[in-house]
């Protein structure tokens, strides 16, 4: 066996031993009964528990390739030691607890499928860190096609007499203006389309367009990445391509204004339950793509757009426009191909740690699915407000502005200290975008030590990004000359502000 299975099964019996353990008590309500009746039990209990577990290849975590098919093996190995204990015991004419048996395996199995969940959920996310680095690394083209000019008269064209007149009888004609504005409708290498397949796209006469104006909603295509990848592929450096979504707030907006008082908020959740919640749910999932097809599906405004630079995109203008949100996209770069967004309620997110080592910082979700592809969008348009966050960051859900207000998102981050790559007191982990904005001096100082679970920023409760680290290297300075003192000066600061100034994380 090898170490890692064998470290494994060392796990294993622990979590055994702990089901075992709470079975007994909640069955005999006294301490000395777990010794008293069932030590004996309990080590024949681990010893067909473990060897089920080999024969079911549980510790074999390099064959692991999802959740479901982990768990069933879990679920296999369980079943098995439940009716081969059950079987011993009945012909053997013992006279111990069939209920025993049954909380010990099902409490043991719970606790394992959440470890495993966990596990696999983890090299999922790694995945993800991997994707963001390469789309940091890309090399990003800046080169521009010379957009419509307006001022052209097209009056005597008739083929452009009919590109407007499908245009404005599809979408409209104020979104016929807003097309016609950001691409040259008389330009051969234009790409007018009103589909929601891929196919559509790869089955064009031409290698590459100058523009593709897509006259359908996104949110009837099965494979959305897929069909902006192809997109992309159709495209040179530069290339625009406009599209439309309706975004999950004009959906709403459109549901409550359909419906009769009343009705109308009974109607929503429903939606909501079956739109929103869902295709995020494992248990759900796809039994929603099974009855959809994908067809009909709700997307924020941040996936959208996150989508859209994860393939490639940059998104230089915007406008709603008859209950949708039009956007004008231009080729940037390859696509990153990253099937592995954070849509799970944990993420792991790439942040510098001692010694400039990339650590995964683990946190709850609290943003829409490819948010973290649009940090730099967000950073270009609205900035950081007071505290060194981005100002009116649509990103953030609402449930995720409740979390960071309360500090709940960040409690994932002690997995971090348990693992060594973190501290209870220190400076912020930082993203590579966060990073650069500080100066040399300070990047240089802050790499020499692990980043911290609570801040100097709960202490000094700084305004701007300069008093932010104005406010690091006063702790940086202190904690060099009295690491331990510092930490604990700085920890009951912070607990004071956080519970009794009602500090918040914005």
């Amino acid at each position: 066996m090898k170490k890692r299975a064998f470290l494994y099964a060392i796990a294993d019996i622990l979590i055994v031993f702990i089901a075992f353990l709470l079975a007994a008590y909640f069955k005999t309500g006294k301490e000395k009964a777990l010794f008293n009746y069932y030590w004996a039990p309990f080590l024949i209990f681990e010893v067909i528990w473990i060897a089920s577990s080999v024969f079911f290849r549980k510790y074999q975590s390099n064959k692991i390739k999802n959740k479901t098919d982990y768990i069933l093996s879990i679920v296999k190995s369980n079943l098995f030691i439940l009716f081969t204990i059950t079987f011993f015991i009945f012909f053997a004419s013992l006279s111990y607890s069939r209920l025993m048996i049954v909380t010990t395996v099902a409490v043991a199995t719970l606790i394992e499928g959440a470890l495993v969940s966990l596990f696999v959920h983890d090299k999922e996310l790694n995945k993800v860190m991997d994707k963001l680095d390469d789309f940091q690394k890309i090399k990003k083209e800046h080169t521009k096609l010379p957009i419509a000019d307006e001022t052209i008269d097209h009056s005597k064209d008739k083929n452009f007499k009919q590109i407007r007149a499908l245009i404005v009888g599809e979408i409209g004609l104020q979104a016929f203006h807003f097309v016609s504005g950001h691409a040259s409708l008389a330009d051969e290498k234009l790409m007018l389309l009103s589909t929601t397949t891929k196919f559509n796209i790869s089955n064009q006469p031409y290698s590459d367009y100058h523009y593709i104006v897509n006259l359908k909603k996104i949110n009837d295509i099965l494979r959305i990445n897929k069909f902006f990848e192809e997109i992309n592929h159709k495209l040179p450096m530069g290339g625009i391509y406009i599209n439309q979504v309706e975004t999950y707030s004009l959906r709403k907006a459109r549901i409550l204004k359909k419906f009769p008082g009343g009705i109308n908020w009974m109607v929503y959740s429903i939606d909501f339950l079956f739109k929103r919640v869902f295709p995020k749910l494992w248990s759900t999932k796809k039994i929603y793509f099974i009855i959809t097809n994908g067809r009909n599906r709700v997307m924020s405004k941040a996936e959208t757009f996150g989508r859209l630079y994860s393939c490639g995109f940059e998104v230089i203008e915007e406008q709603m426009i008859n209950g949708a949100l039009y956007f004008v996209a231009r080729k940037t770069s390859e696509p990153v191909f990253d099937s592995n967004p954070t849509y799970g309620p944990l993420i792991k997110l790439r942040r510098f740690g001692k010694d400039g080592k990339k650590i995964g910082v683990y946190k709850m979700r609290t943003m829409h699915p490819y948010s973290e592809y649009l940090q730099a969008y967000i950073y270009e348009k609205n900035k950081l407000q007071d505290g060194g966050k981005f100002a009116n960051d649509f990103r953030i859900t609402s449930l995720g502005g409740f979390m960071r207000k309360f500090w709940l998102d960040e409690l994932p981050m002690f997995l971090n200290v348990f693992k060594g790559e973190m501290k209870i007191v220190g400076v912020r982990p930082l993203s590579t975008h966060y990073f650069n904005l500080y100066s040399e001096e300070l990047k240089e100082r802050r790499l020499k030590y692990k980043p911290g679970l609570v801040p100097p920023f709960y202490v000094d409760m700084p305004v701007t990004l300069e008093e932010i680290m104005v406010s690091e290297i006063k702790y940086l300075d202190a904690y060099e000359k009295s690491p331990i003192r510092t930490d604990i000066i700085y920890f009951f600061k912070a607990f004071y502000n956080i519970l009794i100034r009602k500090a918040r994380s914005k």
